[in-house]
């Protein structure tokens, strides 16, 4: 068993939501990834579109069911001395697939090890383990201490809370299908004219703010000083264009976590993607335009692992004819951008 101390902590993370190029949506969760030797656990696993059990979204009494377990003051649920470390964003069903680790008390201090990828009650650790993650031994008190915060109210690291955003503007239709679309996916959303005479604690409740395309600049200021009198912390957003997968892609890349972020830029234009990769991970990207009717089209046009580095991805000429514009995701970051006309 490894005999090295390696330090544990939690920090905020994001599983983005979304509309797909086929129609299906993708739920938003906001969590607190386990944070080992200086670097969140989830980044080492390239591929893995999970949540840790530490979501916004848990009922108090089910968030210290978890602590309670992580800090071994419970049984484990899987055979083994296993606990869930990472699970389906969609879904608790354990038929999905799930990371597990076995937990162990040495002593004062705590040992994670044996992951491995699960899908029934009985793993087999040798076929489908993660071999290059852990053993990890954790100082008892360190441990102890970053898990127990979450079960006092105003903790430093407690999990955050659900997101809100504001949607500023006239056009009700696109704004009425862009707060259906952010809610479909677990995001609160509520439309207004003018936020200027709202009460500051209500302002500091929204992570996001997004202005209609028929919001002037004028409008944008007063809305912006308000928010900024406020001590509010939201990132303003103006629409791209009234297509709803774009604009939610826009409002996710605003409430993208501190965390790595394996995705870490993009631009469009000369035919081509550039997508610059941070870390390895899967990347999906998309293709959206309007037609000369207004008709929204969506073209998917890469998904697989990328490296590490900066890579081309070539755009049909017919997947960015007119307006048209580019969003890539990895399991944690969306980010969106126009394409570049000549």
């Amino acid at each position: 068993m490894t005999s090295e101390y390696v330090p544990f902590g939690l920090a905020p993370a994001m599983r983005a939501g979304g509309v797909l190029a086929d129609g299906t949506y993708q739920t938003h969760r906001d969590f607190l990834d386990f944070v080992v030797d200086g670097r969140p656990l989830l980044t080492r696993l390239a591929d893995l579109d999970a949540v840790s059990p530490l979501t916004a979204d848990i009922e108090p009494s089910a968030l210290a069911e978890q602590v309670r377990g992580l800090l071994l003051e419970s049984d484990a649920p899987l055979e083994g001395g296993r606990f869930v470390i990472y699970g389906c964003p969609e879904c608790e069903g354990l038929e999905c697939g799930v990371v597990t680790a076995a937990i162990e008390r040495d002593g004062a201090d705590f040992v994670w090890r044996d992951f491995v990828w699960q899908t029934d009650k009985s793993p087999d650790v040798d076929l489908n383990g993660y071999h290059g993650i852990g053993p990890y031994r954790f100082r008892g008190e360190q441990y102890r201490a970053a898990l127990e915060r979450l079960l006092v109210t105003d903790g430093a690291h407690e999990v955050p809370t659900g997101p809100r955003v504001l949607l500023i503007g006239q056009r009700a239709a696109v704004l009425a299908k862009l707060a259906a679309a952010l809610r479909r996916i677990g995001i609160g959303a509520e439309i207004t004219l003018d936020a200027v005479g709202a009460l500051a604690e209500e302002l500091r409740k929204y992570r996001a703010v997004v202005f209609g395309r028929t919001v002037g600049q004028e409008e944008r200021d007063a809305v912006r000083d308000a928010f900024v009198a406020a001590g509010s912390q939201a990132v303003l957003v103006t629409a791209l264009a009234p297509i709803v997968p774009v604009l939610v892609a826009q409002v996710e890349q605003a409430l993208r976590t501190p965390c790595d972020r394996r995705l870490a830029g993009l631009t469009a234009g000369g035919g081509e993607a550039v997508v610059e990769v941070a870390s390895e991970c899967r990347v999906r990207v998309v293709a959206h335009r309007l037609d000369r009717l207004s008709r929204a089209h969506a073209h998917e046009v890469f998904d697989a692992s990328m490296e590490p580095g900066i890579h081309r991805i070539p755009l049909a000429a017919r997947a960015v004819r007119g307006q048209s514009f580019v969003v890539a995701r990895t399991s944690d970051v969306v980010l969106v951008t126009p394409v570049a006309r000549r």
